[in-house]
């Protein structure tokens, strides 16, 4: 009697791809779920803690998020906002901070913050984001192996099991003290003009995102340009006004009548790039009085969250030479 010979019939290319993309997707995940950090520390293998000492914070007790770059962390202290109206914010801002990052950093807020009020600082608005870049903060996003991919050099076994516990929290919540000073000239950046430097597409479609996620969360967006005579002038004033009105925004621009009261002589650390301690004391004073006197902020909160508050504030006056 002759043998059959078996026959097996090959997959189509279409489901064998889709194999390989689940496999892979797999392992994505679960390396993901290995290398994310499980405290907020650097010893962890978390990076830029002071934006992200915000998961420390307990749930829904930011009042107000604040992201951007340098200028941001350099211009902003919610220490001082929290001394002269009592309510809380966080700056979630980083070095060179592009939107991808502060969109992800908005995500990552309201997975366990309820702000009422987001400042995005419009200097990163001009810093060009690619499709690549878009890309990797998509894919970020979605498998945080790609973004700390270097974690295993420090992986230990014993935190196979581990459940990530983020408890660490910055006493500046954030904001980045420096009293280094060197003038700067205030210059003729900020001299009437129509010119209107254009902001790359997709950077306006990052804005028009966070937006959209504001407007989907019922919380304001605001645009903020603060004080710097290298980095602003008319022209961008100009881009970022046109954009505020397009996407129904507020825009404060303090570099425009300087209603801070920034002098150039003494509040930046180097020549208008960014400002320095005093210059930030400034900037805090307005946008707190602003923001208190425009939005309807919280300033109850349960007397854990204010105990809390209030220790940081004693640490971080003692070591901004505020109090002895």
């Amino acid at each position: 009697m002759k043998r059959c010979s078996s026959f097996v019939f090959p997959l189509k290319p279409v489901a064998a791809s889709a194999i390989f993309l689940s496999g892979l997707a797999i392992l994505l995940l679960i390396t993901s779920a290995l290398f994310v950090p499980k405290n907020n520390l650097a010893e962890f293998g978390m990076e830029e803690i002071g934006a992200n000492g915000i998961l420390g914070e307990q749930d829904h007790s930011i009042d107000v998020l604040i992201i951007g770059d340098s200028e941001a962390y350099s211009s902003i202290s919610p220490m001082e906002m929290w001394q002269a109206h009592g309510f809380t914010s966080y700056v979630c801002a980083t070095s060179a901070q592009q939107l991808t990052t502060s969109f992800a950093f908005l995500k990552q807020a309201f997975r366990h913050q309820s702000p009422k009020v987001v400042v995005l600082e419009t200097n990163a608005i001009y810093r060009k984001v690619t499709m690549s870049q878009s890309l990797m903060s998509r894919l970020e996003s979605l498998f945080s192996v790609f973004r700390y991919h270097n974690r295993w050099k420090s992986f230990r076994l014993s935190e196979l099991l581990v459940t990530p516990q983020y408890t660490w929290t910055d006493d500046f919540k954030g904001y980045v003290y420096n009293t280094a000073v060197e003038a700067a000239s205030p210059g003729v950046a900020m001299q009437p003009t129509d010119q209107v430097e254009a902001i790359p597409p997709l950077n306006r479609e990052y804005v028009a995102a966070m937006a959209e996620f504001c407007r989907q969360h019922d919380t304001q967006l605001l645009l903020v340009s603060t004080p710097s005579t290298l980095n602003w002038n008319m022209r961008r004033h100009n881009g970022i006004a046109a954009l505020a009105q397009e996407l129904g925004l507020t825009y404060y621009d303090l570099n425009l009548d300087n209603p801070a009261g920034i002098d150039w002589s003494s509040d930046t650390r180097d020549r208008g790039d960014h400002l320095n301690f005093s210059g930030a004391l400034k900037v805090s004073a307005w946008l707190g009085k602003t923001l208190s006197e425009t939005f309807p902020l919280n300033r109850q909160y349960d007397e854990a969250i204010v105990r809390r508050w209030n220790e940081a504030l004693q640490r971080y006056l003692t070591v901004t030479g505020q109090q002895s």
